[in-house]
């Protein structure tokens, strides 16, 4: 008899929702955790999900964030990091805090100020790290907002996404970083694992080998 163990699948954050909340109803709930919680909050035409990362969200978002500086800063681009900026659009009923944000294309437009998006594009990048399932449509979401490159990650496979039209096709290679594949990435979050320090400099040090190849 073949006897298997269960394992249980990982936690990386925990969520509410909320539902049937008018747009001023969340922009007051908004205003009142800002200050009182590290909660993430996403917000799509009356469905409102409080997203609290732990420590396997956080770890994979913020080295995510690195692998993307990293990319930047050798390829020569330009970056302005948007973080959990709110990304708020009361024209379509929907306002999200990304895990990260980069404007990279259009950084110059957004270069020295505040972002407003009632007049600037939406980040050319937008990184969401689920490894929990989530009730909101980010896929749907996001393109609305004409968001151009949407990655998501759900602590296993990374899913790359370019805004054709209105909806997204999935790529096989990041359209910002052709140059890497993904299992550059996942290589690379596990190498981050045991010494990010090392696992930076080496992954620099590869991306301008390959630079230096094509």
């Amino acid at each position: 008899m073949l006897i298997t163990k269960r394992v249980a699948p990982p936690i990386g954050e925990k969520r509410v929702t909320v539902r049937n909340l008018d747009w001023p109803a969340y922009q007051q709930l908004r205003s009142l955790l800002e200050h009182r919680t590290h909660a993430r909050l996403t917000y799509d035409r009356g469905t409102l999900e409080i997203t609290m990362p732990l420590e396997e969200h956080e770890f994979a978002s913020e080295m995510i964030a690195l692998f993307v500086r990293v990319l930047v800063t050798e390829m020569g681009l330009k970056l302005k990091s948007m973080g959990s900026t709110t990304l708020d659009r009361e024209d379509l009923k929907r306002g999200a805090e990304p895990d990260k944000g980069f404007y990279i294309q259009n950084q110059q437009i957004v270069a020295g100020r505040t972002v407003d998006l009632a007049t600037d594009p939406a980040p050319d990048l937008i990184v969401e790290v689920d490894i929990t399932n989530t009730d909101i449509d980010k896929n749907e979401f996001y393109a609305s907002m004409g968001v151009p490159e949407f990655w998501r990650f759900n602590g296993r496979e990374w899913r790359i996404y370019q805004l054709q039209g209105q909806t997204y096709v999935e790529c096989d290679l990041p359209p910002t970083f052709p140059i890497v594949e993904k299992t550059d990435l996942y290589h690379f979050l596990e190498a981050c694992q045991q010494d990010e320090i090392a696992a930076e400099s080496n992954f620099r040090a590869w991306v301008r080998q390959k630079l230096a190849q094509l």
